[in-house]
């Protein structure tokens, strides 16, 4: 058989003795048990097997990873569903194979490979093993590989991809999944995360290459291999250097008496964030020490999540009470995503939602570039992006201001590519986010990224205590001059796919057969679009303008009372969101009125489309 083939023969009696009695199953068993080197994934589908547990080796073995908002995502332990060696392998082959179609160069320019500090000692599986396999199936095709030596912010990725010129990237991280899981990010050459054909035609080639080549378990080559090249200092320091491209009071956040706390939720941003802070002429925020240092057991926290607000912000926000720290950065594990938290004049501390800091940073950005900009520039040149399911705060702030605004599919992958298109075409592009706490400041790394933002929300502090304003303040000014936009994202945990389905097809199917809701409870519904099959009827040709998404669920509704509402799956956990938007007019400063029709809404959308008591879903915990 050939690279691309099924194994060869293994002993029949042992495959005569292990039969599940499903041919497909005894194949995808006898695929494993063959193929995977590492011991102790190899021991869980033997267990497995020994004890007839036929439907979790069906579970594990039948059904292949798929590309979703964040790439390859999953539980790590064994089985073809799983993150793990072999699955690694099979992805990263399947990868050489699409690239060395797609670039003629291929050997020449290279693939950048990181990795952050995730684990899990009962499947012998690490980020750093993932990516020395990912590494290894490479160079033993004699494609050079950039390997960082140490874990590395998720940025760090793209922008190595760029700054190298390589053809793509891989991250191995799952960000701030829950400490079981893992995963595998794919950058293309213009530096944003593979979107759609990409996705699809690599999986289409991993499944031409399930069987490991020859050299590809061969995780020493990363340290033995003249064509793996070390890029740590080189992309540091560029990066370091790129990000004062968007400082603009360094003298301020050199004289500043503000103290900042910084956690890095036990993943890798620390070092990253302290640099990054000294770039800018500010002394280092204090790390919180139980904090700073990897632990792929995330153990001070309950989720590694700092979207999670005050619960898991704990120490951080005591710490900084302690040090008399008004702000608090949160990166989360792989140091991409950025929480803030404010004391305010009462005590109390205010964490801000990833849509708050959305309208501090378009105002922040927008005002630097006004103040910094040559009396030539024109801003109908410039552009802010969020993708459909954030807050439209941009576009109010766009539309008074004369920039644009433009809105993406969910997922960064999408901002990543729209922006580069953007830039490729003598655009400028300011800022782009999207709710669950991913912000883009200046176009130096085409993704989200934890370690610029935290450090631009100091500097945007500092300046506003100049000015005698908390960031809180600046925030209800920013509502005051563009329109409230109170928004609520919230979930429910759902495990059964089924029920997912029949919970998005009911809405489809509404009062008679093809027919969407036309009222939610007391709410009028003006339009509705549905990303899932491409419908919308606020259109002339009832077609969404966005690209359809067929492997996820998602629609939004429009009501006659101002509000947008969407109900989506989450592509990287088993959730069904909620994302909700009053949307007002400067002259409505009612804000207490508005957050009580939202919340109103929020509960007749739950009732009535949601049904958790029926459909059994799980409350997001308090």
């Amino acid at each position: 058989m050939g690279e691309c083939g099924a194994p060869g023969d293994v002993n029949s009696n042992v495959l005569i003795a292990r039969s599940t009695g499903d041919a497909q199953l005894d194949k995808a068993v006898w695929q494993w048990l063959s193929w995977d080197k590492n011991q102790k994934t190899k021991e869980q589908i033997e267990s497995l097997l020994q004890n007839g547990k036929h439907k979790e080796l069906r579970d594990r073995l039948c059904c292949r990873l798929t590309f979703g908002t964040a790439g390859l995502r999953s539980a790590m332990g064994a089985g073809f569903c799983y993150i793990n060696d072999l699955t690694v392998i099979q992805s990263t082959q399947g990868i050489y194979k699409y690239l060395e179609r797609c670039f003629s160069d291929f050997k020449q320019r290279g693939f950048v490979v990181g990795y952050d500090t995730r684990g899990q000692v009962t499947s012998n599986c690490s980020s750093k093993k993932l990516a020395k396999l990912t590494a290894a199936v490479l160079l033993a095709k004699d494609v050079p590989v950039y390997f960082f030596s140490t874990y590395v912010p998720t940025p760090f990725v793209p922008y190595a991809v760029q700054q190298l010129k390589a053809v793509a990237g891989v991250m191995i991280t799952a960000s701030h999944n829950r400490k079981e899981d893992n995963g595998y990010k794919v950058y293309w050459e213009n530096g944003a995360q593979i979107t759609s054909p990409h996705d699809k035609e690599i999986i289409k080639c991993i499944e031409e290459c399930v069987e490991p080549w020859n050299g590809s378990w061969n995780e020493n080559l990363v340290d033995t291999s003249p064509l793996r090249q070390d890029p740590l200092k080189k992309i540091c320091d560029c990066y370091m250097e790129d990000l004062k491209k968007i400082c603009y009071h360094r003298e301020l956040n050199v004289q500043t008496n503000l103290k900042f706390v910084h956690t890095s939720f036990h993943g890798v941003g620390h070092d990253y964030v302290q640099l990054a802070f000294k770039a800018f002429g500010f002394q280092p925020p204090i790390p919180v020490p139980e904090q700073k240092d990897p632990d792929p057991d995330f153990s001070t926290v309950k989720c590694p999540n700092p979207e999670e607000g005050e619960s898991v912000l704990e120490l951080s926000l005591r710490l900084a009470e302690k040090e008399n720290a008004k702000v608090v950065v949160a990166t989360d594990p792989d140091a991409d995503r950025l929480a803030v938290a404010e004391q305010q004049e009462n005590g109390c501390w205010k964490v801000f939602t990833g849509n708050e800091l959305a309208a501090l940073f378009g105002w922040w950005m927008f005002s630097c570039w006004k103040e910094n900009c040559s009396q030539d520039a024109d801003v109908k040149n410039v552009y802010m992006l969020a993708t459909t399911v954030s807050s439209k705060i941009l576009r109010a702030i766009a539309l008074k201001e004369g920039f644009h605004f433009e809105e993406t599919l969910p997922g960064f992958k999408w901002i990543g590519s729209r922006v580069k298109d953007l830039l490729d075409n003598g655009k400028e592009v300011l800022f782009a986010f999207e709710e669950s706490i991913g912000f883009m400041c200046g176009t130096s790394v085409l993704d989200k990224d934890g370690v610029s933002a935290a450090v631009v929300i100091a500097e945007m502090a500092t300046y506003l205590e100049g000015k005698n304003l908390t960031l809180a303040q600046k925030l209800t000014e920013i509502y005051e001059t563009y329109g409230y936009h109170i928004s609520k994202t919230s979930y429910f945990l759902c495990y059964d796919p089924p029920t997912i389905k029949r919970i998005f097809e009911k809405l489809r199917n509404f009062d008679a057969p093809q027919s969407y809701p036309k009222f939610c409870g007391i709410y009028n519904i003006l339009h509705v679009r549905d990303i899932t099959t491409g419908y919308d009827s606020s259109q002339p040709n009832k077609k969404s303008v966005l690209p359809v998404s067929k492997s996820s669920q998602m629609i939004t509704f429009t009501f006659q009372n101002g509000c947008v509402a969407t109900l989506r799956t989450s592509g990287t956990e088993p959730k069904i969101k909620y994302y909700a938007e009053m949307c007002a007019l400067p002259e409505q400063s009612d804000r207490s009125v508005l957050e009580e029709e939202l919340q109103k809404l929020i509960e007749a959308l739950i009732e009535n489309f949601l049904e958790p008591d029926k459909n059994g879903l799980i409350w997001r915990s308090a």
